[in-house]
């Protein structure tokens, strides 16, 4: 008998697109961690719900968030992704610009801080936030999402659960620190109204006040 996402994925199966992404990050021997696919859909939908135009998308691996997060924009809407590696950066742009998107991205190579700051630095905001790094730094870039964020902006963090270690008592590493702080972060700041969603590797989502 199929779990509760298994039955979600025979009902919706992933397009040749986001299945060619997927191979390709495979054969380039990067890590295999792209949003699970009910949650890619999902953005999709919660982008073009809040009719968002300004995305900022930390952590661009191979592009397949990227093109969820794009197939949910309004004409003339751009996504700004920060990633680390340029390697990374240069596939996930390939990625997007087969998608069609190619005009609507734009990349920041570099440790996801020191884009921030720059964008702080700049008075750059954004509608839509897409958090899926370096977990030892999620509660750090949830407070420059909120910095950055126009009023009702949507706040997106994938993986909180970490696989199970995030409710492990017994594990206490860094990232599992890091992960615990951010999801009590965003489930009490006066900033926001959020949730989380426990499917998968679990999401959480917030709308900034």
């Amino acid at each position: 008998m199929p779990n509760q996402e298994e039955y979600s994925e025979q009902l919706y199966t992933e397009d040749a697109l986001l299945l060619k992404v997927k191979q390709a990050i495979k054969d380039s021997g990067m890590p295999e961690v792209s949003i699970a696919p009910g949650y890619g859909r999902l953005l999709t939908m919660l982008v073009a719900a809040s009719r968002s135009t300004r995305i900022l998308e930390i952590g661009a691996l191979g592009g397949y968030s990227g093109i969820c997060l794009c197939r949910g924009l309004r004409q003339g809407g751009r996504l700004t992704s920060l990633e680390l590696k340029a390697e990374y950066a240069e596939l996930a742009g390939r990625h997007l610009e087969e998608a069609g998107f190619g005009e609507a991205v734009e990349y920041k190579l570099g440790p996801a801080l020191d884009s921030l700051k720059l964008l702080e630095a700049e008075g750059r905001t954004f509608d839509f936030f897409f958090i899926d790094a370096d977990k030892e730094n999620y509660p750090n870039y949830l407070e420059y999402a909120i910095k950055l964020a126009v009023p009702g902006a949507v706040i997106a963090g994938d993986n909180i659960f970490l696989r199970g270690r995030t409710l492990n008592a017994e594990k206490n590493g860094p990232a599992v620190q890091a992960m615990r702080r951010f999801n009590e972060m965003i489930a009490s700041d006066e900033r926001l109204t959020s949730t989380m969603l426990p499917a998968y590797d679990g999401l959480a989502l917030a709308i900034v006040k």
